[in-house]
């Protein structure tokens, strides 16, 4: 654990699921609901700092994640991104991607398009929240 990283001493996380190994967040961004952060507990930098087990852990658990949001979000496509540029300890974001979302198709971080019709939004938060349910039901 790292004093200075914002992802050691995270303030305001919605965890879903913590254990020895990694915590699950979901993520407060209006624009996106349904995305997720997968972050492991050891702080390292890179994937192949994790020993073959642990990567194996690892792998498991983001495809679970995803096949989770898949069921519950009905997106287009699951956006996987793995960067730690900013911050140099080991995370993954996982974000439903839909037709009229803000960035569509470009990346998450692209400047926005659009602005999605906030009905949508609303029901894809409900689907989000379900989402997290269904997250805590397969990772107990």
């Amino acid at each position: 654990m790292t004093q200075n990283c914002p992802l050691c001493a995270p303030e305001g996380e919605h965890v879903i699921v913590e254990n020895d190994k990694f915590r699950i967040i979901r993520v407060d961004d209006s624009e996106f609901p349904g995305y997720f952060r997968l972050i492991w507990q050891d702080h390292l930098k890179e994937v192949s700092d994790l020993d073959p087990g642990d990567r194996l852990v690892m792998w498991d658990a983001l495809t679970r994640l995803e096949e989770a949001v898949i069921e519950a979000m009905h997106p287009e496509k699951v956006n996987w991104a793995q960067f730690g540029t900013m911050v140099p300890h080991l995370h993954w974001h996982l974000i439903p991607r839909f037709p009229d979302d803000a960035a569509f198709p470009d990346s998450y971080w692209s400047p926005r398009r659009r602005e999605t019709d906030p009905k949508v939004l609303a029901e894809r938060e409900q689907a989000a929240r379900r989402c997290a349910e269904l997250i805590k039901e397969r990772f107990a």
